[in-house]
Parts: C-alpha cells; sequence; structure tokens
C-alpha cells in the first residue's frame, strides 16, 4: 500500500475479534452496522484519512505507514543524507528537521513524568512535549508543515463531511459530540490512539519473540549478538534499550523510555535544505519547555525502541545515518582508539561536533569495551531479529 487505504476499504466499524492481522487483512475488513461501531475502528479509518490533512492528501498513515514498520519511507525530495531524514508536509514543499519515529508499539511508552530518581521518562516525540498517545495524534493535524490545518474547528468541520463518521462519533460519545470543537477535536485523537493501542501496532511476532517462545533456532551470529546486547561487560547497549530488569523476557520494548544525549551532531545538509539558520541548535527535551527549564537535560532525547528498527531508518532524531551499522559504530567511536572508528562510513569524513557538547551522557557511553568487526556484525544481526514478522522482506 503505498497510499494510505482508503476509507471504506478500512472499514469504519469493525469488531475487536477481527481485528487485522495483515496488511491484506486491511484490505478485506467489513464494514459492520453502526452499533457495533469500536473506538478502534473508528481510529483505524481516522487514521488512513487524508482528509483531515490542508490538502486532503496526507494521513497519519503517510508519515506512519503500516507496510513500512509504521515510519516514513517516502523521499522528501531532498538530495544525499537528507533525502529521507524528515518528512514532507501536505504542500509538498515544507520539511521538517526531526525525524518521524516509527508508531509501532508507540503505545508502550509510559505518559510523560518526572520519576522518583529523578529522571524524566515517557511521553510521545522525540522531546516528549506531549504526554501520551491522544496528544500526539492532535499534533500533526495542526502543524503548518505536516497536515497543516489552521485549527481545531477547521479539522472537525472535516469530520462533519463523512456521514459515517457523524454516526460513530455520535454512537460513541453522544448526540452532542459536534457542539464543542474542542471535545470533537479529543474524541478524534482518542479514537486513533486507540487504534494505535491494538495488536496491529505492536504484535510481537518478530525472529526474538519466535526465539523465545522456542519456535525457531537463533543463527550464531544472532545468538552472538543477543549475548552482546543484554551483557555489561561487552556492551553499553542494555543500559538504555532495555525496560525490564532481566534480559530474555517477552514484550521487551528494547526502551527504558528514559532522555539521554548521545553526541549526535547536526544535521547540517537537512538543515541547509528546509530553511532552518546556521546557527539554530535543537534542544531536545529542553524544548518540551511546559515541564522542562533546567539546562542539564539540554539535548536529551527519548529513547527510541528497537522494534522494527532495522526497517525504520534513517536514524538518530535528526535522521543523519542511513544505515544501521553506522549507528552501531557512531556509539563504538567513544570507546574504540582505532583511527578507523573515527570516520563515519557514510561520508568518509569524521562524525562531526555533536550539536550540544555540555550534556553528552559519557557515563553510559563510554561502558564497555570496543567492539570488533565480528560483535559490530552481530549486534546489526540482532537488531534484525527485532524486525515483525510481516516486514522480514524488508530486511537486505
Amino acid at each position: 500500500m503505498s497510499r494510505p487505504v482508503k476509507l471504506r476499504a478500512m472499514a469504519l466499524f469493525f469488531s475487536m475479534s477481527g481485528l487485522v492481522t495483515s496488511l491484506a487483512a486491511a484490505e478485506q475488513l467489513p464494514t459492520l452496522p453502526a452499533d457495533k461501531a469500536t473506538l478502534e475502528g473508528l481510529g483505524a479509518a481516522l487514521f488512513f484519512d487524508e482528509n483531515l490533512s490542508a490538502n486532503r492528501n496526507q494521513a497519519c498513515a503517510t508519515c506512519h505507514a503500516p507496510e513500512a514498520g509504521f515510519a516514513d519511507p517516502r523521499p522528501n525530495g531532498l538530495d544525499g543524507l537528507a533525502g529521507r531524514a524528515a518528512s514532507l508536509g501536505d504542500d509538498e514543499q515544507s520539511i521538517g528537521d526531526r525525524n518521524a519515529p516509527t508508531a509501532s508499539y508507540a503505545a508502550f511508552s509510559p505518559k510523560f513524568h518526572l520519576n522518583k530518581q529523578g529522571l524524566y521518562v515517557g511521553g510521545q516525540f522525540h522531546d516528549g512535549r506531549e504526554p501520551d498517545l491522544e496528544g500526539q495524534a492532535g499534533g500533526p493535524p495542526l502543524n503548518p508543515i505536516e497536515m497543516g490545518m489552521p485549527d481545531k474547528a477547521s479539522v472537525v468541520e472535516r469530520l462533519k463531511e463523512n456521514e459515517e463518521y457523524v454516526n460513530g462519533f455520535k454512537l460513541l460519545y453522544g448526540d452532542d459530540i459536534f457542539s464543542e470543537p474542542d471535545r470533537a477535536y479529543r474524541a478524534m485523537t482518542e479514537a486513533i490512539a486507540a487504534f494505535e493501542r491494538t495488536d496491529f501496532f505492536s504484535p510481537f511476532d518478530s525472529r526474538y519473540d519466535r526465539y523465545l517462545r522456542g519456535e525457531i533456532e537463533f543463527t550464531d551470529e544472532e545468538e552472538l549478538g543477543r549475548t552482546l546486547f543484554f551483557s555489561q561487560q561487552f556492551t553499553n547497549c542494555n543500559l538504555c534499550h532495555q525496560l525490564q530488569p532481566r534480559p530474555g523476557m517477552e514484550k521487551e520494548t528494547f526502551s527504558n523510555y528514559q532522555y539521554f544525549n548521545i553526541g549526535v551532531p547536526a544535521h547540517k545538509e537537512l538543515r541547509a535544505a528546509n530553511g532552518t539558520k546556521a546557527d539554530f541548535i535543537d534542544h531536545g527535551l529542553l524544548e518540551n519547555k511546559d515541564h522542562v527549564r533546567d539546562k542539564k537535560w539540554d539535548g536529551k532525547y527519548k529513547t527510541s525502541t528497537l522494534r522494527n528498527v532495522a526497517v525504520t531508518g534513517p536514524y538518530m532524531h535528526n535522521g543523519i545515518f542511513s544505515d544501521l551499522e553506522t549507528v552501531i559504530r557512531f556509539y563504538n567511536k567513544y570507546n574504540s582508539r582505532a583511527k578507523k572508528a573515527q570516520i563515519n562510513p557514510e561520508t568518509g569524513q569524521s562524525w562531526g561536533e555533536p550539536e550540544v557538547a555540555d550534556t553528552i551522557d559519557m557515563d553510559k557511553l563510554t561502558e564497555g569495551p570496543a567492539l570488533d568487526e565480528r560483535r559490530i556484525k552481530a549486534l546489526v544481526a540482532f537488531l534484525k531479529s527485532l524486525t515483525d514478522q510481516r516486514y522480514e522482506h524488508l530486511l537486505d
């Protein structure tokens, strides 16, 4: 599905027992009577509806495409490393400054909060500026460089154009749901969030999951990668990319949802193309101005899930790296003294200066020894094993 599935094909109303189990099934879902409407079904239709953007050509599924691991597979018209780093807006001209994160497994990020250890955790977007999926769902329609609608009332008017929406919202929220645009808009975000919490986004059926269930055996390379990943003696991967207290547990999302500065350089090519000022600094978590003001959080971003990471590049918050192996090598530069380790293989040049240098989490980045070539390849092999079964054909 190179374009979002049409509204009717997605079936506005469907039962949970018939929830999407494959991309092919998404086009075959039957439309059920209105008295069997579900919030998830309404959210499914909304997620794929291009009419909710200014020019009626962009949906949630445009930048979070189910066929591409819920990331954005589209080229944005830019050359080189900037070509897929950030998404193209509804006006087919605007290009943002951050990479669209995968929506797969996003439901597992806890609400944004400060934990007992004084660390910020969870939320949505790279900087946690929305506390939950409902908040995230409400952002893109009103963003002028994304879906471009002028205000909530305008979005609600688009909803009212569709009789099935009107019937569905009234059934689920009451006959007066459209009397207050803010309330109707919130209902829309709740429906989209309900859909994003279904197994369609989080099937947990990768090779790793099947390995845990005893259904397959890992290759020697995958097994080495798994051992390295979960061992703090040999790598620092699980310091940030492990949620559960011990390895080998089912439904591990491979993120502790905390915020770190790993020294990612600014994406100069992207900024030259999208018109961002040369001296602009993306402050990461510090951009979450409603909650975060202490400069010690400057340049820190939420740890992303590694589920489907092998098929959802480019990588880092600004999409500066195209290849997954490059990401492993970027981390390795902190521990390796080898001259080769200080060179970005995608550019043939040095990695570049970090955008925010003062708050780099050096203690975590330097834990563990340097990786040799065999171990780098093994870690990549293990990360590929985290790919959901329906995306395995995308692996190189």
